[in-house]
C-alpha cells in the first residue's frame, strides 16, 4: 500500500491547523466540518480549494457528510477532530448540562456510520483533570463498543516543534484487526523559544499595524514559517490604553505583575495576569485572549502590549501564507482555538505509518464487518460524564 492515498476528513475542523498538519505528512484532507461560519471561511481561504461544510454535528450524520463532499463512506480513511466539551474546561465553572457536551456522543455515532479505519481524536488537557481520567478512559470504553480499539496519551506541543508549552489529549483508535498507531516520539532536541518564532517580526506600539517584513528570518523557525511570503498580514497590535502600557513598561523579559509599581497595581487578576512571555523559552498554552495582558502571560517579551494576531499564528506553527479572516475578536478565537499543524504534521505520520501496513483487503473486510452505528442497548454505557462529576 505504499502508493496509496490515505484520505482524510476533518469534523470540528475550526480553522484547519490539524488538517494542515495532516496535509504535510501526506494525507489527502477531503475537507473540514464545523459550525462557525468564520472558522469556515478562513478554512477554505487557505486550503487550496477544499471545502468547509457548515453544519451541526448533533443534527447531521455520514450520509449528510458524504452527500456534500460527494463521496462515499469508503472513501474516507481516517476521521479526525476533536469536538469541544465546556465541561473539560480547567477554568471557570464546569456546565455539565452544556449542549456541547453531547457533541461527543454525535462524533461517536459518525464514527459509527461512516467506519474509517483510523480516528485521531484531539482534545485539551482538562480531559485528564478530570475524574483523574476516567473521562479519558470512557471515551475509550465507548469506542471499544462501536469495533475499535483506542487509546490515549497527554503530548506537549513543544516536543514536536512547536513553540508553547500547549498540552493536548489525543486519542488514537483503530478498527480490530489492523494495525496499531504509535504515538510520535518527540521530535526537537531544543525547544523553540518566543524570540525564535516571532523576533523578525516588526515592531509594535499598542494600536499599530505593520504590512511589509522589515528584517529578514534570523531563525530556521522563521525561515520555515515565511517561506517565500513577502506580504505581512494579521499583524496588529490590540489598542491599549495608556495607563496599561505605563504598567507593562516595569515588567522585565519574562517578569509578572510583582515588577509593577505599587501605585500602579491592578486591582483585580490572577496571580499570572499582566505576565510577559519569557524570550528564551517556549510561551504558555496560545489563547483567544492573547491580547489582553490582564487574562494571563500573553505579553510580548519586550514590547509593551499583547500579541498580534500573527504573533499567534507563529506560535501555533501556522505559516506566514496563512490568512485569518473576520473580525479582530474572531480572528483571535480562531487562533486560540486551533491545532497547531507540526502537532498534526507528528501525529499524521503515525497514522499512514499504521495504515500502509496493512494490505487495502485488509481494511475493506474489517470495515464490513465492523457494527454499522452504536447498539441502542449501549446508550447508557457511552455515557462519558460520572454522574455528579
Amino acid at each position: 500500500m505504499n502508493n496509496e492515498v490515505i484520505s482524510a476528513l476533518d469534523l470540528f475542523c475550526g480553522i484547519g491547523g490539524l488538517s494542515l498538519g495532516l496535509e504535510k505528512a501526506g494525507l489527502n484532507v477531503i475537507g473540514g466540518v464545523d459550525n462557525w461560519d468564520d472558522a469556515a471561511k478562513t478554512f477554505e481561504h487557505n486550503h487550496n480549494g477544499k471545502r468547509c461544510m457548515i453544519a451541526d454535528v448533533s443534527k447531521i450524520g455520514g450520509e449528510e457528510i458524504c452527500k456534500y463532499f460527494g463521496i462515499s463512506a469508503r472513501e474516507i480513511d481516517v476521521l479526525v477532530g476533536g469536538p469541544p466539551c465546556q465541561g473539560f474546561s480547567t477554568v471557570g465553572k464546569r456546565d455539565m448540562s452544556d449542549p456541547r457536551n453531547k457533541l461527543w456522543e454525535h462524533y461517536l455515532e459518525i464514527i459509527a456510520q461512516l467506519r474509517p479505519a483510523y480516528v485521531l481524536i484531539e482534545n485539551v488537557e482538562g480531559m485528564v483533570v478530570s475524574d483523574k481520567g476516567g473521562v479519558c478512559n470512557n471515551v475509550v470504553s465507548s469506542l471499544n463498543l462501536i469495533g475499535y480499539h483506542a487509546k490515549w496519551k497527554l503530548l506537549v506541543s513543544a516536543n514536536y516543534g512547536v513553540p508553547q508549552l500547549r498540552k493536548r489529549v489525543i486519542f488514537l483508535a483503530w478498527l480490530d484487526g489492523l494495525s496499531e498507531p504509535e504515538f510520535p516520539a518527540p521530535s526537537v532536541n531544543r525547544y523553540v523559544t518566543v524570540s525564535d518564532a516571532i523576533y523578525d517580526l516588526p515592531s509594535l506600539e499598542a494600536g499599530e499595524f505593520a504590512s511589509n517584513y522589515t528584517l529578514p528570518p534570523l531563525t530556521d523557525y522563521q525561515k520555515a514559517r515565511r517561506g517565500n511570503n513577502d506580504v505581512l498580514m494579521n499583524h496588529e497590535a490590540a489598542n491599549h490604553p495608556r495607563h496599561l502600557v505605563e504598567l507593562l513598561s516595569h515588567i522585565p523579559d519574562g517578569g509578572n505583575r510583582q515588577s509593577i509599581p505599587q501605585a500602579l497595581q491592578p486591582r483585580s487578576g490572577f496571580h499570572n495576569s499582566y505576565a510577559r512571555l519569557a524570550s528564551n523559552k517556549p510561551a504558555i498554552a496560545v489563547t483567544s485572549n492573547m491580547r489582553k495582558p490582564s487574562s494571563a502571560r500573553t505579553t510580548h517579551p519586550s514590547q509593551n502590549r499583547g500579541l498580534t494576531v500573527r504573533e499567534g499564528l507563529r506560535l501555533q506553527t501556522f505559516d506566514d501564507c496563512f490568512q485569518v479572516l473576520g473580525t479582530r475578536t474572531s480572528q483571535y478565537l480562531q487562533v486560540g482555538n486551533s491545532v497547531p499543524p507540526l502537532l498534526g504534521m507528528a501525529l499524521g505520520n503515525e497514522l499512514i505509518k499504521a495504515f500502509k501496513r496493512n494490505s487495502k483487503s485488509k481494511i475493506l473486510n474489517r470495515r464490513k464487518k465492523a457494527p454499522e452505528a452504536i447498539p441502542a442497548n449501549h446508550a447508557s454505557e457511552m455515557d462519558l460524564f460520572p454522574t455528579g462529576w
